[in-house]
């Protein structure tokens, strides 16, 4: 594979990352608010909100989980990457809305379930997005690491060090509002790179017609565009994980409440399509790859997009992908570190340890700021270990799962309780273990059972999908519609794909759990109390004009 000399790719990171925190200088304030530092004023414009969205929902996996995708299901695996993870940055925006419209000055979903249930079950999300937030930080930086070694002779850990100053060097002047600002930029890099790389490699190794005489190498399920197998193994287990990711995950939630509320639905729907098309567009390197017989250096599909930029492009190229990839990740790492932040000032600092009107801003900064590096560190140390990350990542998605349906039930549903939520994402999670892992032998009554509980989920997952869209009574019909098919037609066949099966496991449990023991209490919330309990940390919280646009 092509390398770089160890000079080459210090200038790169150095101009990369130098150039963004002269970006972030632009934006710098004497004197910084919370709810700036936090959420830009809740002002952000339709143009940066779209950029912020679409950079940070591409991050490092992105690439090589397209390509992969690519790679082993044939012509639709791209499609079932990209498209599902488009379409839940479109599934969030109507319970966005109602996230806006209950907290308008709001800056994490945890205030908004902190005012609606209490702290124990604010504190379920915000664990669960400190351990999503970590583990997200610590993928991109073990990507970083791991680009610099392969495209040049420095070490693994010297690319991990560099990426991790470099995003914290930018982020901690002005944490939100510096995430989003250099968003803008690293986006128009990953759509203007992203439009030369792709074609390039494909007249690299031949053109058009390469690979189309190509697609006779791949088996009858790769060259079938509506493949079972991709759908089951791919699509469908990708689809249930996004969808609790979009609510689950703070750097979603932070820029729902950060973005001008005139503005979501637009700048929502036009993230969608531009996620989509990167996103697609890097899986189709995958099928490229496939087409014409190459494979993985060392078996690791993650050298899969490397490979063949390094194989077919030209060094100029190659540099640019470099800049792509690391921007890419540069885009998501600091994204995490806001949202990590902003947990720790305004759900830990603001709602758990200062007195109630006695929330100091400084003292709030300071957190923020210290989070940052904290934060920073770990991510470095635990990346700089090469980790195994994939059971992490898989309690994180269990837990993200299991909190869909109480958390948007929590906020249009006024029977919801306390204790409702907090037993059913500890149902939910421990119902999802014993699945995913086999705890117990997933056969006979035993495999029904699960099976049941999953039809459950995908008619909570469809009928929450067509509820926000559509209004609850057509959700209410399509999630019995879907329960009924379920039933007949997945029972003693799901238990075949056990990823699947434990993921919607998740979404049953908790559903099942918090409707049966809300109906059992006697609470009727007043959601009109939620905007009285959430609001700015500042008297007075300006929008800085750099981000109206």
């Amino acid at each position: 594979m092509f390398q770089f000399s160890s000079l080459t790719i210090i200038l790169l990171l150095l101009a990369f990352y130098g150039g963004t925190y002269l970006l972030s200088l632009l934006i710098k304030k004497d004197k910084e608010t919370t709810s700036g530092f936090m959420v830009a004023g809740h002002g952000v414009g339709f143009g940066m909100g779209a950029a912020s969205m679409t950079a940070t929902w591409i991050w490092a996996a992105s690439f090589y989980a397209a390509a992969t995708s690519g790679y082993k299901y044939g012509v639709s695996g791209p499609i079932h990457y990209g498209f599902w993870g488009a379409l839940m940055i479109l599934f969030i925006y109507p319970f966005g809305m109602r996230f806006r419209e209950l907290a308008p000055d709001g800056h994490t979903l945890g205030e908004l379930i902190h005012a609606r249930h209490g702290s124990s079950s604010q504190l379920i999300l915000a664990i669960s997005n400190i351990m999503g937030s970590l583990i997200s930080l610590m993928v991109n930086f073990t990507a970083a690491g791991a680009l610099v070694s392969v495209l040049s002779p420095l070490s693994f850990q010297t690319g991990v060090m560099i990426a991790g100053i470099g995003v914290l060097s930018y982020t901690l002047t002005s944490g939100f509002r510096a995430s989003v600002f250099t968003d803008f930029a690293q986006l128009v890099a990953l759509m203007a790179i992203g439009i030369v790389i792709i074609p390039a490699v494909l007249f690299g190794m031949g053109g058009p017609e390469v690979m189309v005489s190509g697609l006779s190498n791949l088996t009858l399920e790769q060259q079938n565009f509506f493949s079972s197998e991709a759908f089951f193994q791919q699509g469908a287990p990708y689809f249930v994980a996004v969808l609790a990711y979009a609510i689950g995950n703070q750097t979603i939630t932070q820029r729902l409440f950060a973005i001008d509320k005139t503005k979501i639905k637009a700048t929502f729907i036009t993230a969608t399509v531009g996620y989509a098309g990167i996103v697609i567009g890097l899986g189709m390197i995958g099928l490229m790859a496939v087409t014409i017989g190459v494979e993985p250096l060392d078996g690791n599909m993650n050298n899969l997009i490397p490979q063949m930029v390094s194989t077919y492009l030209h060094p100029v190229f190659i540099a640019l992908f470099f800049i792509l990839v690391i921007g890419s990740l540069s885009s998501t790492a600091d994204s995490d570190l806001s949202a990590l932040s902003t947990i720790m000032m305004a759900d830990v600092y603001g709602k758990n340890i200062a007195k109630k009107g006695h929330v100091k801003p400084k003292t709030m900064m300071l957190i923020g700021r210290g989070t940052m590096i904290v934060a920073t560190a770990a991510g470095l140390i635990f990346a700089s270990f090469k980790l195994d990350i994939l059971v992490m990542l898989v309690f994180v998605g269990a837990l993200w799962g299991a909190i869909v349906f109480p958390v948007i039930a929590s906020v249009f549903w006024n029977r919801v309780t306390n204790t409702a939520f907090t037993s059913a994402v500890i149902v939910g999670l421990l119902l999802f273990c014993v699945a995913r892992f086999e705890l117990l032998p997933i056969t006979g009554v035993t495999a029904l059972f699960f099976e049941i509980l999953a039809s459950v989920g995908a008619a909570v997952v469809i009928g929450l999908m067509v509820f926000g869209f559509l209004g609850r009574k057509i959700g209410m019909v399509a999630a019995v519609i879907t329960l009924v098919l379920m039933l007949i037609f997945a029972t003693g066949f799901l238990r075949q794909y056990m990823v699947l099966l434990a993921s919607l496991t998740a979404y049953g449990a908790s559903t099942v759990v918090c409707v049966i023991i809300s109906l059992m209490g006697d609470e009727h919330f007043d959601f009109d109390l939620i905007k009285q309990r959430v609001g700015n940390y500042d008297k007075k919280s300006e929008i800085p004009s750099s981000l109206k646009s």
